[in-house]
């Protein structure tokens, strides 16, 4: 199983619009995020978590040959506005894609998204065409077995998602002890860490996330969702053994399912 990352950064992507700081001007390839996604390549089949706004760059960064499926986490405007961008899989594979949310996301989704389901809705550059299954628990995806892990997003609840031995948890600031035991086992973690300081209301910081993991105990961990505050280098070169930063294009090649 391959993960690839194609973006590791917060809302608002690193260079961040207007800033001028040492991260945002750098010319590390590091330190330039786009928004938070990966690709998933298993058994023949490429899934993807979210779509962001940068989707369309990312999928040029990182082609892949379909898409069978995509898991949402939320409906936060950086990890599901790119959906549009889907519209190339619809017109080559002659189908609709499948796309897995809780219910509250997939509320979501239809009413920002509402003219895909519109049959009065005539769009000259063509329409997504997307089906979307509500999940609670355990599911099946195209053969693959995935569990959704409910995590706190401030007075949110949304989801992570453990695919065999690899978990992807973005935008936490806390998980319930019955989503821990759903990760008893973990390898290789994705984990929110999206600064040092100050505590944020909706995310862990990299100390929280630190902490996080200890309990977790998976042989590798990846922080995920970094602003602008992180220099690359400067802080990975500060974390425990295990635990590093992720950066845009990472890939890992895991066991397979």
């Amino acid at each position: 199983m391959n993960v690839t990352f194609l973006g590791t950064g917060t809302s608002t992507g690193v260079p961040v619009v207007g800033c001028h700081c040492r991260v945002c001007t750098s010319d590390h390839p590091k330190n330039k995020r786009l928004r938070q996604s990966v690709k998933i390549e298993e058994g023949g089949r490429t899934f993807l978590i979210d779509t962001t706004p940068d989707l369309r760059l990312q999928l040029l960064r990182a082609p892949i040959p379909r898409l069978d499926f995509i898991l949402f986490t939320h409906s936060h405007a950086d990890h599901m506005m790119g959906l549009d961008d889907i519209r190339p899989f619809n017109f080559r594979q002659r189908e609709p894609i499948q796309a897995y949310a809780n219910a509250a996301t997939a509320r979501a989704i239809r009413r920002a998204f509402g003219y895909i389901w519109d049959d009065r809705s005539q769009i000259g550059g063509g329409k997504p065409q997307l089906e979307i299954h509500e999940v609670e628990g355990a599911f099946s995806a195209d053969g693959i077995d995935i569990v959704p892990i409910p995590v706190l997003h401030g007075d949110w609840t949304i989801l992570g998602f453990r695919i065999g031995k690899f978990a992807y948890i973005t935008d936490t600031n806390g998980i319930p002890p019955s989503s821990m035991r759903l990760l008893e086992g973990v390898d290789v973690l994705a984990l929110d860490g999206l600064r040092p300081a100050p505590p944020h209301p909706t995310h862990f910081t990299i100390g929280e996330a630190v902490e996080a993991a200890e309990l977790i105990r998976p042989s590798q961990t990846w922080l995920i969702h970094l602003t602008h505050d992180i220099d690359h280098d400067v802080f990975d070169a500060t974390l425990p053994e295990g635990i590093r930063l992720a950066y845009d294009g990472l890939r890992l090649e895991l066991p397979s399912l």
